[in-house]
C-alpha cells in the first residue's frame, strides 16, 4: 500500500487506521481543525473518511472518482461537463445522479465568465446531495480564486461584476443568512440572468456608476473574511484522495517538505481574514499562492515547452516522481494550463492535465473529464450524447 508523507511522518493514506487518526489528533495544537470526519453510506462500500479542515487527505474506498478542470464562470459548459461525468441530471433540475461517486473540481471557477457564484452554488448543492447518497464533492482553489481574494480583478468579466451586485442584494434580502442565500442562488441566478439580458441599461464601459457598484460588491464578498472568501476557504489547495493527488497548478518536493496540510490551513486561514492578528501564522501563504512555482501557479508539469532536451525532460520527471513518492501517491491531476489536444497524461501517465479551456471565456472547447475507477484512469467526453473513451491507464 502506498504511504503518505506529512512532514517526514509516514502515514498510511487509504484505509485510515487508528494510527492515522491519532497522528492527525496530535497536530491539533498547531492545526486545530485537522480532525477526521466521515461520510456514511447505506451501501456496501466503507464510509468516506476526511482528514483536515479544509480537507487534505481523503479515504474513499471503492469509489468512482471524476475530476473536472477549470470552469471560468461558464455555467452552461460546467453543467455539460458534470452531465458527461454522470453526476448531474440533464433535466435542468440540478440533481445529483452520481450515487457514491466522488467529484473533484480543480479550481479556477472564477474570472473570464459571468456566472461564477452560480457554479459555486451548484457545486455546494451537489455536495449536500452527494453526501446523502454516500458520495462527495470536493474543490481545490486555483490561482484565480487566490487572486480575487487578494483584490486582483483584472480578469473579471463585466457580467461577473453584475452577478456580485445582484447576489449581494439577494444576500441582504435573506438577512445575510449565508446558507440559505448561497444554496438558493443557483435557482435565483436563472431569473437574474434573464433580467440582465432584458435590461436596457446593461452596463458598458461608459456606465461607471454600475461598474463601481459591481467592484464594491465583489470587494465586499471576496476580501479576506468576506462571505464568499470564507466559502472558498472551505476548500484546499492540495487534496489527496486515495492514491491520487489533486491540485490546480502542481506540487513540488519543497511543497511536500513544507507540509500540504500546513499550506491548506494557512491559505484557508488567510481567506477567512484570520492572519493579521495571529502572530503564529504568516500574513500571507506565499509558498502556496505566490510565485511561478507556487502550488496554484506552477506549470512545470502541464506546459510542453518546445526545444526541451532529453535530460531536461528527465529532470522534470524525476521531480514529479520524487513528489509523488514523498506523498505516497500514484499520480497527480492538475488544471491551470489549457490543453489544446484535450485531457492527456505525460511522464508515464504520472501526471494528468485536465484543463481543456472549456469556458467560452477561454477556448470554448468541448468539455472532457477524467474518470478513475479502481486505479484505472480514462478520459470521457460527450460525443453525440454518448460517452467516448479516449485513453485508459491501469495503475494497479
Amino acid at each position: 500500500m502506498a504511504s503518505s508523507c506529512l512532514n517526514s511522518l509516514i502515514l498510511p493514506p487509504c484505509s485510515l487506521p487508528r494510527k492515522l487518526t491519532e497522528t492527525y489528533a496530535s497536530l491539533s495544537s498547531s492545526y486545530p481543525a485537522l480532525n477526521p470526519t466521515s461520510i456514511s453510506t447505506g451501501g456496501a462500500l466503507k464510509p468516506i473518511v476526511i482528514n483536515g479542515d479544509p480537507p487534505t487527505f481523503v479515504s474513499a474506498p471503492g469509489r468512482r472518482i471524476v475530476a473536472v478542470g477549470d470552469l471560468h464562470g461558464d455555467l452552461d459548459q460546467a453543467r455539460c461537463a458534470l452531465e458527461i461525468a454522470g453526476v448531474l441530471s440533464s433535466d435542468g433540475q440540478d440533481l445529483w445522479t452520481g450515487g457514491q461517486t466522488v467529484l473533484i473540481q480543480l479550481g479556477d471557477v472564477l474570472d473570464r465568465g459571468e456566472e461564477e457564484i452560480a457554479i459555486l452554488s451548484l457545486l455546494r448543492s451537489l455536495d449536500i446531495q452527494a453526501k446523502a447518497q454516500g458520495g462527495a464533492v470536493f474543490q481545490v482553489n486555483g490561482n484565480h480564486e487566490t487572486m480575487n481574494v487578494e483584490g486582483d480583478f483584472r480578469y473579471v468579466d463585466s457580467g461577473a461584476f453584475d452577478e456580485c451586485s445582484d447576489f449581494l442584494a439577494y444576500l441582504e434580502d435573506h438577512q445575510y443568512n449565508w446558507e440559505n442565500a448561497f444554496l438558493g442562488w443557483i435557482e435565483e441566478s436563472k431569473r437574474q440572468r434573464e433580467d440582465r439580458k432584458l435590461s436596457q441599461n446593461h452596463w458598458g464601459p461608459w456606465n461607471l456608476v454600475k461598474r463601481q457598484k459591481g467592484v464594491i460588491a465583489r470587494s465586499i464578498l471576496l476580501r479576506p473574511g468576506g462571505p464568499l472568501a470564507c466559502e472558498l476557504a472551505r476548500h484546499a489547495v492540495v487534496l489527496k484522495i486515495n492514491d491520487w493527488v489533486f491540485c490546480h497548478g502542481g506540487i513540488l518536493p519543497r511543497h511536500v517538505a513544507y507540509g500540504v496540510e500546513r499550506m491548506n490551513y494557512e491559505v484557508s486561514h488567510w481567506m477567512r481574514g484570520l492572519t493579521e492578528d495571529d502572530e503564529s501564522n504568516p500574513n500571507f501563504p506565499f509558498i502556496a499562492t505566490k510565485g511561478f512555482d507556487s502550488v496554484v501557479w506552477n506549470r512545470l508539469y502541464s506546459r510542453d515547452m518546445p526545444g526541451l532536451e532529453g535530460y531536461q525532460i528527465n529532470q522534470i520527471q524525476s521531480v514529479l516522481e520524487e513528489t509523488l513518492r514523498s506523498l505516497g501517491a500514484k499520480a497527480m491531476v492538475v488544471g491551470h494550463t489549457p490543453q489544446t489536444t484535450g485531457v492527456n497524461c505525460k511522464y508515464n501517465c504520472s501526471i494528468w492535465r485536465i484543463d481543456v479551456g472549456m469556458s467560452s471565456g477561454v477556448l470554448n472547447s468541448r468539455p472532457e473529464v477524467l474518470e478513475i475507477v479502481e486505479n484505472k484512469a480514462r478520459v470521457i467526453r460527450s460525443k453525440r450524447d454518448r460517452f467516448s473513451e479516449l485513453q485508459a491507464v491501469d495503475y494497479t
